[in-house]
């Protein structure tokens, strides 16, 4: 049987490393086929724009973010493919963002 893991309760969150201050995550998943977090960015979120050698998808669950002149709000998807720049990401009022990244590296 599968652990229940409820996003939007106050259990598991922990400080984002790699992320600016007061921007914490719930881990739902890491293996070796990728990772899946919950992303909870604070009011006035800034990130500076960056890439992976991994694919990552943005599911925006509440709040919203803006990048390159778009806003992405509740309901918003969005996929960056490997090596693909994306950001910089702005936030006013914060977000609560499902964010995938695929585990298959590419050369």
């Amino acid at each position: 049987m599968r652990n229940l893991i409820n996003i939007f309760d106050d259990l598991g969150w922990e400080k984002a490393k790699d992320y600016p201050e007061d921007t914490f995550m719930k881990t739902l998943r890491d293996d070796k086929d990728g990772r899946t977090i919950v992303l909870k960015i604070p009011k006035g979120f800034k990130m500076a724009s960056h890439s992976h050698v991994y694919t990552e998808q943005h599911f925006v669950l509440k709040g919203s973010y803006m990048s390159e002149g778009r806003v992405f709000s509740e309901g918003s998807f969005q996929i960056f493919s490997p090596r693909e720049g994306h950001g910089p990401f702005e936030s006013e009022d914060g977000a609560l963002i499902l964010v995938i990244w695929d585990g298959i590296k590419t050369d």
